[in-house]
């Protein structure tokens, strides 16, 4: 979020510049003595806040141009306009107003025209739309309330810099004399009859304004404290240096005896008083505050030094306004509002265009606005605002503001319009209709559909700028100190997930609140904006102090997490750059991880997502045939994180970590993508959009779920495989083993006990996993034989708990391959009793699930349960009892779901077999005795994934492996799990 000076080097505490709007010999009024000094005083003025926005080395603090010309013009106006209320009794509020709108207005619309026109070029679209909405606010005068908005709205972050930043000014000058001059004028009317109207109107004047400047004074200091953006745009808190400048008009300072080097000592001091704020304010101090007393009382300082005296003779010799008078600074001093005009939209369109730009090149810029502003003057504001047939009538004078602000206004909405038109759609993305994110691998989204290689982004950018976490005002601002109960899901379950951060914890909230939703638990969701979770002090620059509030929000979120129900699972996730001291930052963590790990429940950290460092929505608007365009260093994306070091290490037990930037910022290259898959991943410069973080449930809850946490409904995972890893590389060697050869060892039974051809391998050529998260099992040929891969699980305990159920599950894609290509062909996906590994000899009592088998390519699966005798029994040997074939035309090449359940509950004991979450075969136990249905299943189960070519039932199948049968078609495996749930209680 850009944010305005001092809190930040560049961004516009841009002062507007501000000649008298009436003038020396208006209308009704005692002619105002020249100041030749104020002339140049508005140069030193104008040339402070062209430095510090050029970024010029040891002007930091030129943004204090600001108070200058605020002092200057409350000086000036209210002298005009008290002069008028003596002279003539009353203030013609029509001549004020179109004196000023003659002045000032024409100049305004024709760089705000400019900009608008420029704009459109120079710019992306959807910056193009933000600033159309900005030219719209600057010629209605209330544009500091638009930035006031955008700068205290942290979720407003990370977008670009505004070219009409600068116009906060003009805006807070115009509301000020929109109020002032009437008031002025009902003063004036209110003492129209004393006898002598000077007496009587300047006492009640100086009464109202010094009680004006003390209140708003006041205010400022206030909101300096509360709200640095509020107090630094917001009109009310910068009323009081107004108010210092009409002081000084009111009072008779003229009258004032005293030596003439008292005047001398007090401009220089003035003088030398505002070179010293210039080098020595910076982006560190509180602004304006007490601070602003320095430049706004040393400018009243160098004005008061040139106030005539009781027998005027000039100005003095020696004194500052000698310098300030000559011929340079008034040359500057005349051009300085359109000058200042110009200067900061050619710096900021300039940057849109060519990238960020070191301080050389911004002072070239800067000078560079000499020209536009000298034609400004000379042919805009200089020809109106002496126009005889303007200023005879004020109602023409008036009617060329309102031409200022129609024009302008008009024109923004046209092309805003018009842009808007090319983004896209604006209304929000429905979730329900996203593509299914992958569970697992490098890929955003799963392979049960194509990732779209054109069409539109989606979000698109005006949508991705929306895309928030739907959690309302749970994610509290910062002078917020307590979440409020923000509980989701099912709220009245006694299980619960914490969800616990700031805003980077926040944007896991749809995921997180999936995974609990499928569990029957609640959310609890204790987040707030830019305050860091582990526990550091922080400036926030949306409160422009110390982050106090962060504070007592983190020590309030950690007792009630300490009092509350205890839940079931505690995700934390935070920003990673709060500070870039490693040793602190794993410091605050470990102070804030020691309560939540005396609670004794899961936690697990999620590590934080890249960090763009650029409006992503604003770029992708302007490529959207070429989104690659808007990737970004990952260096500079992705900082170390000491917590995940640690964790890594096993220095912090209870607390797990995971991340998913192995998928968001993939370790090829030296940038990260700003768009996968056409999902754009982020609605800013730092947050992922709710989209993508939909899209990426499914895999973070693999990832909470594998991390040791309660799984769903009391499931508790076994056995969980991703195939994570280098392409070619193998299965886990600690987790699968190889059966190579035609037969177990002793070889019992040749060729597998059903006839396969094969010659199983170990070798990479067989079973390898593809990189992109998954096994493939590949049958080749060589020489006329056939090899192939067969791996098991080491483990070979999988049996249900008493009373309770077992559930093996995999994600499979069968061989793309079908008709005469495919003869011969057998996945399957299946189990054997751990009895069979006491000498390989046993079978079938020992007990086989074949949880899916297909064969020859057709479009069905099927499953079995063998057991019992190898001829007969109660399993129908050989052929055991098969479920009927299921048609399954998808099932080659995209991956599906098969499943069986052992349920061991007393009185209902079975096994079923599901299909994509449908059961489509039951073998209950009552179908054997006893002990044929123990001993085939509550023993222990190893699990088994090949491709067997020919054999037994392809052949019964009516096919078999031939010259025909294309070698090269793997069997894809992209997740086996396996889970047990205990008994239901009583």
């Amino acid at each position: 979020m850009p944010t305005l000076a001092p809190s930040g080097p560049r961004t516009g505490s841009s002062a507007v510049p501000r000649p008298s709007s009436g003038g020396p010999g208006a209308t009704g009024s005692r002619r105002l003595p020249f100041r030749p000094d104020i002339e140049g005083l508005r140069a030193f003025a104008v040339l402070s806040v062209l430095a510090f926005h050029a970024s010029v080395p040891g002007l930091a603090g030129g943004f204090i141009g600001v108070d200058v010309f605020f002092v200057i013009s409350g000086y000036l106006i209210t002298g005009l306009l008290v002069r008028e209320a003596v002279t003539t009794g009353r203030i013609r509020l029509g001549e004020f107003f179109s004196r000023r709108a003659r002045r000032l207005l024409p100049s305004a619309a024709a760089v705000l025209v400019a900009v608008a026109v420029a704009g459109a070029w120079l710019t992306v679209p959807l910056r193009r739309t933000d600033l159309e909405n900005d030219v719209v606010a600057a010629a209605l005068s209330v544009a500091n309330w638009r930035f006031v908005q955008q700068q205290t709205d942290y979720l407003a972050a990370g977008q670009g810099e505004s070219p009409l930043l600068h116009f906060w000014s003009l805006a807070v000058e115009e509301q000020f004399y929109l109020c002032w001059a009437p008031l002025l004028a009902a003063l004036a009317l209110l003492t129209a009859r004393a006898a002598r109207r000077g007496r009587a109107l300047r006492p009640v004047a100086v009464a109202v304004t010094a009680a004006l400047t003390l209140t708003t004074f006041a205010l400022s200091l206030h909101w300096t404290g509360d709200s640095v953006s509020l107090a630094y745009l917001g009109t009310p808190s910068r009323v009081w240096q107004f108010g210092a400048g009409a002081l000084l008009a009111q009072l008779p300072w003229h009258l004032l005896r005293g030596p003439r080097a008292l005047r001398l000592v007090c401009g220089w001091a003035g003088a030398a008083a505002l070179v010293w704020c210039v080098l020595r304010y910076d982006s560190g101090t509180p602004y304006p505050g007490y601070a602003a007393l320095v430049p706004t009382l040393a400018t009243a300082a160098v004005i008061l030094a040139g106030i005539p005296g009781r027998h005027p003779d000039g100005p003095a010799r020696y004194g500052v306004g000698r310098l300030l008078g000559l011929r340079g600074p008034r040359a500057v001093g005349r051009l300085s509002y359109t000058l200042y005009l110009w200067h900061w939209p050619v710096l900021v369109l300039a940057e849109a265009r060519f990238g960020t730009l070191e301080w050389p090149a911004r002072t070239a810029l800067t000078l560079a606005s000499v020209l536009p502003a000298l034609a400004t003057m000379h042919w805009v504001e200089r020809p109106l605002r002496h126009s005889r047939t303007l200023s005879e009538l004020p109602r023409r004078g008036l009617s060329l503001g309102v031409a200022a602000v129609v024009i302008p206004v008009v024109l923004a909405l046209v092309v805003g319009t018009t842009t808007l038109q090319l983004l896209g759609p604006s209304a929000p993305v429905d979730v329900k209709g996203l593509p299914p994110g992958a569970a697992t691998g490098p890929s955003l989204l799963t392979r049960t559909g194509t990732p779209p290689k054109d069409g539109p982004v989606v979000p698109s950018p005006v949508q991705a700028r929306k895309s928030f976490p739907p959690d309302g005002a749970c994610e509290v601002a910062p002078a917020v100190t307590s979440s409020p109960p923000c509980l989701f899901g099912a709220v009245d379950s006694p299980d619960r997930i914490v969800l616990l951060g700031d805003s980077h914890a926040g944007q896991w909230f749809s995921p997180v609140l999936s995974l609990a939703a499928k569990r029957g638990w609640a959310l609890q969701e204790l987040v707030k904006q830019g305050c860091p979770l582990p526990e550091l002090s922080v400036v926030n620059p949306q409160l422009g102090r110390t982050y106090h509030e962060c504070d007592t929000w983190r020590a309030d979120s950690l007792a009630r997490l300490a009092k509350g129900p205890k839940p079931r699972m505690i995700v934390i996730s935070s920003l990673n750059r709060y500070t870039e001291d490693q040793r602190l930052l794993l410091k605050g963590w470990e102070r804030t991880l020691k309560p939540l790990r005396a609670l004794g429940v899961p936690i697990v950290h999620i590590e934080d997502t890249p960090v763009p460092g650029t409006d992503i929505p604003a770029c992708v608007s302007g490529h959207l045939t070429d989104p690659e365009t808007c990737a970004f260093d990952r260096d500079t994306a992705r900082w170390p994180d000491p917590l995940a070091e640690k964790v890594a290490a096993g220095g912090l037990p209870g607390v797990r970590n995971v991340q998913v930037n192995s998928v968001l910022c993939p370790t090829t290259g030296p940038t990260c993508p700003a768009v996968l898959d056409r999902i754009l991943l982020y609605r800013d410069d730092a947050h992922l959009t709710d989209v993508a973080a939909v899209v990426l449930a499914p895999r973070l809850e693999r990832l909470l779920m594998s991390t040791g946490a309660p799984a769903a409904h009391g499931w508790t995972e076994l056995l969980r495989e991703d195939f994570d890893g280098p392409a070619g590389s193998r299965p886990a060697a600690s987790r699968w083993l190889y059966d190579r050869g035609t037969c177990y060892p002793g070889c019992p039974a040749p060729q597998w006990g059903t006839g396969e051809i094969e010659t199983m391998t170990d070798s990479t050529d067989n079973v390898r996993l593809d990189g992109k998260g998954a096994l493939e099992i590949v049958p080749t040929r060589r020489g006329g034989k056939w090899y192939s891969g067969r791996i098991e699980s080491r483990r070979s305990d999988f049996a249900p708990p008493p009373g309770g159920v077992l559930r093996i599950e995999a994600s499979i894609a069968l061989p793309e391959v079908t008709g005469a290509k495919a003869g011969g062909y057998w996945p399957a996906f299946w189990t054997l009793g751990a009895g069979l590994r006491d000498g390989y000899t046993g079978w079938p009592a020992i007990g086989e699930i074949d949880v899916m088998e297909s064969v020859n390519g057709r479009d069905a699966v099927f499953g079995t349960l063998h057991c019992g005798t190898a001829d007969g029994g109660p399993c129908k040997e050989p052929m055991g009892l098969t479920s009927p074939r299921q048609k399954c035309s998808g099932c080659r090449g995209a991956f599906h779901t098969y499943a069986v359940e052992l349920d061991t509950a007393p009185g209902a004991e079975e096994l079923r077999w599901y299909l994509d979450g449908r059961v489509y075969h039951r073998v209950k136990a009552s179908a054997m005795d006893a002990a044929t249905w123990d001993r085939a299943l509550k023993r222990g189960q190893f699990l088994i994934l090949n491709v067997a070519m020919g054999g037994g039932l392809p052949s019964a199948d009516g096919a078999t492996a031939g010259p025909a049968t294309e070698a090269g078609h793997p069997m894809r495996v992209a997740r086996v799990t396996v889970s047990a749930r205990e008994a239901a209680g009583p």
